[in-house]
């Protein structure tokens, strides 16, 4: 339901203004750009020439890259020899190592192979709106990776938002808040809407979900006709465990009944009641998240909001801390695959 948010029509289309060569593989010339005057993200990093292998040149340059993701907290490699999955795999593994699989996921998404998934599979006339993928979990990616396997006709593109800005834009009174009482992640499974708990938590078996549930911090309980409910508590912001900054990290706004399209919300509401709902928030007492509080923190979003249309071949990596990503409507044929490694939890920083 998540996916009626609005406001990446917004999002400002970056001309490039900045270029720099910097040493590559070899004698290789890589340019380095900022896409615009006073933007941060993303850096976009292109070879001079065609056939510059991404994961052989991300192996002599990880020390580079790291620098620069930390500081723009995104990175787009255009340009490179990025054919298929199975190169897309290597620059993984070259910068970053293994994947890891995804858990406990709120959306339809397809597996393709080891690590590697689908994107978010909303009809291509929705928003999704920006979010830091599984801010909601005990663990998250702290890097995830995209590969532009076949760019839309048009629109398509993946906004992104620094959430040190994000952080900074928001009343320091609502932050404050926010901060103090921390939010919770209600969902509800198995009442017709949404995923079941047997895709959710890829298993036939309440035993396994329980265990699950204990290990991640999420409480739970079973209701009649085999439903699931789960609660979990959540801070709003955290401290990035690299750079030591403070980042606006969770999806409370993204998952509010408010942040809805009015006529999308009056029919979940009237279907299922506010209870019932597969996904709502709160703050963590349980009162409620005011309106104008979650608009407060949208409007953030949206004036962080920077997009570029995706070419073919195209892999973007993202600290998944520094950065929320989000997916403009589309026109055409469209796949973007996703592969995300380095679980982190709140415990580790």
């Amino acid at each position: 339901m998540s996916d009626k948010v609005a406001g990446c029509r917004n999002a400002r289309k970056m001309p490039a203004v900045r270029r720099k060569p910097i040493g590559g593989s070899g004698s290789d010339l890589i340019t380095e750009r900022v896409a615009r005057a006073g933007a941060t993200l993303p850096l976009v990093f292109q070879p001079a020439a065609d056939g510059l292998d991404l994961a052989e040149w991300a192996v002599e340059n990880l020390p580079l890259l790291e620098k620069r993701l930390y500081r723009h907290g995104a990175v787009l490699f255009r340009g490179f020899r990025v054919r298929d999955i199975s190169d897309f795999n290597r620059a993984i593994s070259a910068v970053s190592g293994d994947t890891v699989k995804y858990q406990e996921h709120t959306s339809p998404r397809s597996h393709v192979e080891g690590g590697i998934y689908t994107s978010t599979e909303y009809p291509a006339e929705q928003t999704i709106f920006l979010h830091n993928e599984n801010s909601y979990q005990q663990a998250w990616p702290m890097k995830f990776f995209l590969f532009c396997e076949r760019p839309a006709l048009s629109g398509g593109a993946t906004p992104l938002a620094d959430c040190r800005r994000v952080f900074e834009n928001i009343a320091p009174e609502i932050r404050d808040l926010c901060i103090r009482k921390k939010w919770m992640l209600i969902r509800n499974f198995g009442d017709g809407f949404g995923l079941t708990w047997q895709d959710a938590f890829y298993t036939q078996e309440k035993p396994a979900v329980e265990e699950y549930c204990r290990r991640n911090r999420i409480d739970f309980e079973w209701k009649g006709g085999d439903r699931l409910r789960t609660r979990q508590l959540r801070p709003f912001v955290a401290r990035h465990p690299r750079t030591g900054e403070t980042v606006w990290f969770n999806h409370a706004a993204f998952f509010h009944t408010s942040a809805l399209e009015k006529e999308v919300k009056d029919v979940l509401l009237e279907e299922f009641g506010e209870e019932d709902l597969p996904y709502s928030t709160c703050f963590g007492d349980g009162s409620p998240i005011e309106a104008a509080v979650v608009e407060e923190i949208l409007e953030a979003y949206r004036r962080e909001s920077v997009a570029l249309p995706w070419e073919k071949g195209d892999v973007m990596l993202v600290d998944n801390m520094l950065v929320a990503h989000g997916r403009e409507p589309f026109t055409g044929p469209r796949r973007v695959l996703v592969g995300m490694t380095e679980l982190r939890g709140w415990n580790d920083i």
